[in-house]
């Protein structure tokens, strides 16, 4: 578009391991990380010398998951090299583009080395294939993301049109994900921690007071449609205090509690049981992708 900045072609729409493909083979890479790492020049470089970008979209790091990715380093070792690239404020240290988490989890497992692909790349490639690793695997939270996009508008003059072509969204997928920082902070947080989802936080916007209503959505577990139902009977004249679209949950016994408390602790998620008169539901809250996959390993594993 006119408006926009000249800027030089992008590659990033290849995706991450495209950009990693094109690296010319230099230290080979140990054994164990298989013949694609050795590919595309993988080093070990010392874990002290490398910092995380300060940029990075990604704020939230599961502490749990964490862990036993750490535990898992500390037998089999770092299977996919990070990608960083050299520190430009700092010589012979490198800055992070891609893989923090296996950065953290590899300091935890107390490893002095981890496997990396040290590629040059400016303040906006840095920035923009950061967006596109955690929009991918599903990463990021939605208030997380909505920043990532409005950075790179911002600080870079990006578009709605070409952060759409970037990172493989549709612009409404953007125009929607940034219309979350119009929220209070205090109302972002809710869905920062996952309590009520981007829909649910899209729907509030047009209650004359979101944060009260997102509040009350993440309290009594409101759906989406109960959400705009709300936000449609204040507009009539209702009010938020007097209107419910659901009645409160049941309180539960002490027993109940106790159980819900010991599966929680087992499985690092949070976990929500309801009885009813024909039987009940439970209910195994996770965050991302990452975290069903674990749930499902662990319900699948067998025994012996």
């Amino acid at each position: 578009m006119a408006n926009e900045p000249k800027q030089k072609p992008s590659r990033l729409g290849r995706g991450l391991s495209a950009l990693m493909g094109e690296v010319e083979a230099s230290t080979p890479a140990k054994p164990e990380l298989g013949a694609e790492a050795a590919s595309v020049g993988v080093d070990e470089l010392p874990i002290k010398n490398i910092r995380r970008n300060p940029n990075q979209p990604r704020r939230t790091f599961d502490e749990t998951a964490l862990q036993e990715l750490a535990d898992s380093i500390r037998t089999k070792g770092v299977l996919q090299a990070i990608l960083v690239r050299p520190d430009p404020k700092e010589a012979g240290k490198y800055q992070i583009i891609a893989g923090e988490r296996r950065w953290r989890a590899a300091r935890l497992a107390g490893l002095e080395s981890i496997p990396a692909v040290v590629r040059n790349l400016d303040e906006l490639e840095l920035l923009e294939i950061g967006i596109i690793e955690n929009v991918q695997r599903a990463d990021l939270n939605p208030i997380e993301e909505a920043e990532a996009y409005e950075a790179l508008m911002s600080r870079f003059g990006r578009t709605q049109e070409s952060l759409a072509s970037s990172v493989g969204k549709s612009r409404v997928h953007i125009t929607n994900t940034l219309r979350l920082l119009q929220l209070p902070e205090a109302a972002r947080s809710y869905v920062r921690e996952g309590k009520v989802s981007a829909g649910h936080a899209r729907a509030a916007l047009g209650s004359p007071d979101p944060e009260a209503l997102i509040e009350m959505a993440a309290e009594k577990g409101l759906s989406v449609r109960e959400v705009e139902a709300l936000v449609k009977g204040a507009r009539d004249g209702g009010s938020l205090e007097t209107k419910s679209a659901r009645p409160a949950a049941a309180e539960k016994d002490v027993d109940t509690e106790a159980l819900e408390a010991d599966l929680t602790r087992q499985l690092g998620l949070q976990v929500d049981i309801r009885h009813g008169k024909n039987g009940g539901e439970l209910r195994i809250k996770y965050r991302d992708l990452e975290q069903l996959d674990d749930v499902c390993r662990r319900l699948t594993r067998r025994k012996g």
